[in-house]
């Protein structure tokens, strides 16, 4: 009778072999490994076009806040200028800069608005919900909310120009800051329309939509669609903003900062200290 020892690749009783064993310890690693590497991003927009962004945003937002105060005039006005300078910068770049950053594109994104409301119409009629192209629709949206603000800005601050000029006398001044102050409240809607739709987007996808305009970049496999970041032009916009207002605090005798507002806070400060 002959009797054969068990291999060592087919231990018996269920008992994992040294093979076995091997290729679970290499999965194991594999997947830990992989757990660890960090995610994989991709360059979406430059340096530039964020601090754009950026400036941008807050010239707007200071400006709208200001607008109404006749003792903030001096920033209110040195805010206006400054929009309309970021955007003689973003036009040039949207000309001459990436390709990403090319008005072009974004023309060509707002061109696709009337297919893609063809393929929403034929999928709403054969009740096919899931064909709905919702990623074209959400870059639509964006393009359109972008494009909107870009094209509102001009007439905001040649209105607003005109009118602290008094081109045209009482009337038309009037008629201008009139148009002034409904063109800022349109460009207001238009940007509250806009980040509550990058907000409702980050609650469904459960990622930052945002994060982008501060990071530049977003996850995924692939080349870089911005080679270079060109931090040193996002540098020289923004010294360039900065030094315009430091100009402009020299040119104004009371400064951006108004005396009289700075009387009323140190005024409350004393009476504070007074009540103490």
């Amino acid at each position: 009778m002959t009797t054969t020892a068990p291999t060592l690749g087919t231990a018996g009783h269920g008992a994992p072999t040294a093979g076995t064993a091997g290729t679970a310890t290499s999965a194991a690693t594999a997947t830990s490994a992989a757990s660890a590497a960090p995610t994989a991003t991709r360059r979406v927009v430059d340096a530039p076009v964020r601090m754009f962004h950026a400036l941008f945003a807050l010239a707007f937002a200071g400006a709208y806040i200001t607008g109404d105060s006749e003792a903030w005039r001096a920033l209110h006005v040195t805010l206006g200028y400054s929009m309309a300078g970021l955007l003689a910068f973003r036009v040039l770049y949207g000309l001459a800069g990436p390709r990403p950053a090319r008005l072009a594109l974004l023309w060509r994104k707002l061109g696709a608005g009337r297919a893609w409301l063809g393929a929403v119409r034929t999928a709403l009629v054969q009740r096919r919900r899931a064909g709905v192209p919702w990623r074209q629709g959400q870059n639509l949206g964006m393009a359109t909310a972008i494009a909107t603000l870009l094209a509102l800005a001009l007439p905001l601050t040649l209105s607003g120009y005109a009118a602290y000029q008094e081109w045209g006398g009482d009337i038309v001044g009037e008629a201008l800051a009139e148009v002034h102050e409904a063109l800022g409240s349109a460009m207001l809607a238009v940007v509250v329309v806009h980040v509550t739709a990058v907000v409702v987007l980050s609650l469904l996808r459960r990622r930052n939509q945002a994060a982008v305009m501060f990071t530049g970049r977003v996850e995924g496999p692939g080349p870089d669609l911005v080679p270079r970041n060109r931090a040193w032009l996002a540098v020289l916009l923004l010294a360039a903003v900065l030094g315009f207002a430091a100009w402009q605090w020299r040119a104004y005798p009371q400064g951006l900062w108004p005396k009289a507002a700075a009387g009323e806070v140190q005024a409350g400060e004393d009476r504070a200290a007074d009540d103490d």
